[in-house]
């Protein structure tokens, strides 16, 4: 029988600094409440600032109040779909150097039009592969790179 491990031997979490590229103010629109938690718990681990907002009316406030760098944005939303809602952030002074990033279980090209013409950056389909995300989170952090 193995001994328990010891505090000593327990992986240590990562430690991110606040200059690190993936320090960002990002925000999470979804309203469907596990997606939007699930989400920002993940990206609270991987050193972001995040908010969540469970419908497009209350996310556009937040982007006004808040400020993020990036806004993750469910489509499929109920009373204010995600391409009004980025049409909304974009017309916002707040909104408009914000990275919007649609994360929606729609993925056909159409889809993919649709978010280009609200003015979405980018289009990931959920769930979002960690990979894609840090790649985006590094992006942030070089204002020179385009995402």
């Amino acid at each position: 029988m193995r001994a328990p491990l010891s505090p000593a031997d327990a992986v240590q979490p990562k430690e991110f600094s606040v200059t690190t590229p993936s320090a960002r103010r990002v925000l999470v629109i979804d309203d469907d409440r596990d997606v939007a938690d699930s989400m920002a718990m993940l990206l609270d681990v991987l050193g972001c600032d995040v908010r969540t907002a469970y419908s497009g009316a209350v996310g556009i406030s937040l982007v006004s109040a808040f400020q993020p760098r990036i806004v993750f944005l469910d489509l499929g939303m109920p009373e204010m779909n995600g391409y009004e809602a980025a049409r909304r952030i974009r017309s916002a002074r707040a909104g408009q150097q914000a990275q919007l990033i649609a994360l929606s279980g729609w993925g056909q090209d159409l889809d993919k039009k649709r978010t280009r013409e609200a003015g979405f950056d980018r289009h990931l389909v959920k769930p979002a592969d960690i990979d894609i995300l840090e790649e985006i989170l590094a992006a942030c952090g070089d204002e020179s790179q385009q995402i």
